[in-house]
């Protein structure tokens, strides 16, 4: 039975009307600072806070709930005898519901010119103290922290006259999730700030809910999307859905896979993925033809796949993109044109990221493995242009250096490992996710087939042995580029030298398992 209900919310959303609705239940109100205002404002009747603890608020409302007839009206075992006695014997009465939700310090750090101040002042200590209590006195104390359950614990009300066990036992558990959340956000913020190690002792990541899937990656798992309480900016859970069915678990995947790539060009750049892996790269003057480029560099894989573009879609290339059945078109823009061509497909989905270009330097990724995770920095770092080694007799040409360049920016983004035939800033021959090097070599040369002749080849790592070279000769590659540092790097730089290839050593690999 609920006779006594305490209110104290920062977001008033559905605040007085819950209010209402109790008190016509003859439910007695405590209440604090605006909240009380509100509440009084509507015609209900209120029992300030002070008006409890006998004390005022103090301190600019730092202090007004830590006080034991507060926390002891929470916490009470009500079938405890020991328990009551002391409330008799201190005057405490038993508090039966807590309605809190916490100051906003999320919406205050998410501000760009909030000071460390105010982050400060917004970090809630009285507010968690009681959802905490009330939550762990949940056998007695029905404890709501989401405006979305004002209606449900209302209409178990009506209907039953009391809350029941198992909703109580829901919402609590509801409570210790939001209450770690939230303290997990001021941590790393204040981690942050502080300017510590990169990789603390003990780490606390905290997600929000996007939504439910519909399944994962495959039909038989389930799944959920989450982001970040704060997101980056250029990160895909930015994006806005202008068209289309929900995405999946692979759609979505897949399109950050597309949206990562196109992040290391700056030139008006197209990606065309399938299956979280580049498919075709095309990089030119404008859209219409770097989309040309991507298409063209694998017609058959790109169908039923994904397409990042760093550039506004315009009627041509909107109209080109509807030739073939894409899943997905992610980009900053469109004109109104193009969205209207696009849209005619009504399976597509359309994606708008305004700030898809953006790369938030010193991010971490992580990387489940069973019982634990692997944190790392993104591979955001590359090499510089003078410290390229030219070890072979024969030198890239300045339009060959253009093509490794851009052939070396796509192989990051291939599954290791990986290998990149290109030429004239496309995608020629793509090969990745094999357990050797000369599997993928042979797949890249394969699919570039006779346009391999005079093109270049990029590699993610080192060649154990010159068998690489040796293929790519075969099949008229003019120009490489690799890591360097195998302990038989001479035999590939011989071989090179033999078959008249330049190759290039960046002194940096880029893993991607």
């Amino acid at each position: 039975m609920i006779k006594r209900a305490l209110i104290s919310v920062s977001d008033k959303t559905g605040v007085v009307e819950l209010a209402k609705r109790l008190d016509q239940k003859g439910i007695e109100i405590i209440s604090t600072g605006g909240t009380a205002e509100a509440i009084k404002a509507a015609g209900i009747k209120v029992i300030g806070i002070s008006e409890i603890t006998g004390f005022p608020e103090c301190l600019d409302g730092r202090v007004k709930t830590l006080h034991p007839k507060i926390h002891g009206g929470l916490l009470a075992i009500r079938d405890n005898k020991e328990h009551m006695e002391t409330l008799r014997e201190f005057d405490i009465h038993t508090i039966d519901m807590v309605v809190v939700n916490l100051y906003p310090f999320r919406k205050t750090i998410e501000k760009q010119d909030a000071a460390l101040e105010e982050a400060v002042e917004n970090i809630d200590i009285g507010g968690p103290s009681m959802l905490r209590a009330a939550a762990k006195n949940y056998r007695y104390v029905t404890v709501v922290v989401d405006p979305k359950d004002y209606e449900k614990v209302v209409d178990e009300l009506d209907k039953n006259g009391e809350v029941s066990p198992e909703t109580r036992f829901k919402l609590a558990a509801k409570v210790f999730s939001h209450t770690a959340s939230y303290d997990a956000l001021i941590a790393n913020y204040l981690w942050q700030k502080a300017g510590l190690e990169q990789y603390p002792e003990t780490i606390t990541m905290t997600f929000e809910k996007l939504q439910n899937l519909r399944y994962g990656e495959n039909p038989h798992q389930t799944a959920a999307y989450y982001k970040e309480m704060i997101p980056a900016k250029g990160g895909l859970v930015r994006a806005e859905k202008l068209h289309g069915k929900e995405l999946s678990f692979c759609n979505i995947n897949d399109t950050n896979g597309a949206v990562q790539a196109l992040k290391d060009f700056k030139e008006p750049a197209v990606v065309a993925v399938k299956h979280a892996t580049p498919c075709g790269v095309g990089v030119a003057e404008n859209i219409y033809q770097a989309y040309l480029k991507a298409y063209s560099a694998d017609p058959v894989s790109i169908f039923g796949g994904i397409v990042a573009l760093n550039r506004t879609v315009d009627a041509e290339t909107a109209a080109e993109i509807n030739k073939i059945f894409i899943e997905i078109v992610i980009a900053p823009s469109y004109t109104e044109e193009a969205l209207e061509i696009l849209k005619s497909k009504r399976n597509i989905r359309i994606l708008q990221l305004e700030d898809i270009e953006h790369i938030e330097e010193g991010r971490l990724e992580v990387k489940n493995i069973n019982g634990g995770i692997l944190l790392q920095e993104e591979d955001q770092t590359d090499f510089n242009m003078p410290e390229l080694k030219y070890v072979t007799e024969q030198k890239p040409t300045e339009e060959q250096m253009k093509d490794l360049l851009f052939a070396w920016k796509v192989v990051k983004h291939v599954k290791s490992n990986a290998i990149v035939v290109a030429k004239d800033n496309k995608t020629l021959g793509i090969g990745g996710g094999q357990v050797n090097r000369i599997w993928p070599t042979d797949m890249s040369l394969e699919r570039a087939g006779e346009h391999a002749k005079g093109a270049v080849m990029a590699s993610d790592a080192f060649f154990p042995f010159s068998d690489v070279v040796q293929a790519a000769a075969k099949a008229g590659i003019k120009a490489i580029i690799q890591p360097g540092g195998s302990l038989r790097d001479q035999e590939s730089i011989d071989e090179c030298n033999r078959q008249g290839i330049a190759m290039v050593f960046t002194g940096m690999r880029h893993f991607k398992h």
